[in-house]
């Protein structure tokens, strides 16, 4: 589920339990084994919270929120106005310039991708609802309340270019800027008829971290082998050494963590009787 976009500086709402919801979670922290369910529970919960921008490297990442940034001398993104009118719009939010930091500043800037079924393609709504559409003229608009082939859009990855794309029409044109004297982003004319890919049809993708999927799943990963000691040991019902809690850990890393602690189990029950 898409959430509500939030910008830097903005304050972070508390969230708020119900009472009955917050006493069977305390109930629940004193069971044995809970706690670490309620680590990863947490950690996972951090992943689907993680604002943060990130570029798409290639395709298949691009998802949810995401900006595109223009290549233009001054940077700027794509964005639009209540009336569906396209746009240069000047991005605030990098650093030192760097165009693989920025972030959106304002929500004119960003648009919502998604694929569209049964072509090689995306879709890219604004904030007002609608979609970004380019005529057989070559003019961006984005008045469109449903998607056809005009509002259909391939991502080309960029040979030589790390982390960019060309973005391709239906009529297999490409998003273009035009050449401008001046220096200011208003004065940058985006249009979709470039008959070739060029320096003016390279386009950088950001988007938020939580929708790129290999850095999600990493992140989920990371979030499940994270287990402490004493979580272990409550697993297992006594003392471990420091060899049996090196061999849980990477059990739980290589996903054999269940059958590794029953035999943990019948170890110690084998040596209890030894003795």
């Amino acid at each position: 589920m898409v959430k509500p976009l939030t910008f830097k500086g903005d304050a972070k709402p508390k969230k708020r339990k119900r009472k009955d919801v917050a006493d069977r979670d305390d109930d629940e922290t004193h069971r044995p084994g809970t706690d670490s369910k309620a680590l990863t529970r947490t950690a996972t919960d951090g992943v689907q919270d993680d604002d943060s921008w990130v570029t798409a490297e290639v395709a298949v990442d691009i998802a949810g929120p995401i900006i595109l940034i223009l290549p233009s001398d001054e940077p700027s993104c794509l964005a639009c106005d209540i009336n569906g009118k396209v746009f240069a719009s000047r991005l605030e939010n990098m650093v030192d310039g760097n165009l693989t930091t920025a972030e959106p500043h304002e929500v004119r800037q960003v648009w919502v991708a998604n694929r569209v079924a049964g072509v090689e393609g995306f879709s890219f709504k604004g904030h007002h609802g609608r979609y970004l559409s380019c005529d057989k003229f070559g003019l961006l608009g984005a008045t469109r309340e449903a998607i056809s082939h005009e509002e259909t859009f391939v991502c080309i990855p960029c040979p030589g270019a790390p982390g960019t794309f060309s973005i391709q029409t239906q009529r297999e044109n490409f998003l273009t800027i035009a050449d401008s004297k001046s220096s200011s982003s208003s004065a940058v004319e985006i249009r979709g008829d470039a008959e070739e890919i060029t320096f003016n049809t390279t386009w950088r993708v950001r988007m938020q971290a939580r929708f790129k999927p290999r850095l999600k799943a990493n992140k989920e990963e990371r979030a499940r082998e994270k287990i402490s000691r004493q979580q272990l040991e409550e697993a297992v019902g006594r003392r471990l050494d420091e060899d049996e809690v090196r061999r849980l850990k990477k059990a739980r890393r290589e996903g054999t963590y269940h059958e590794a602690i029953l035999d943990v189990r019948v170890k110690g029950k084998h040596d209890k009787f030894a003795c």
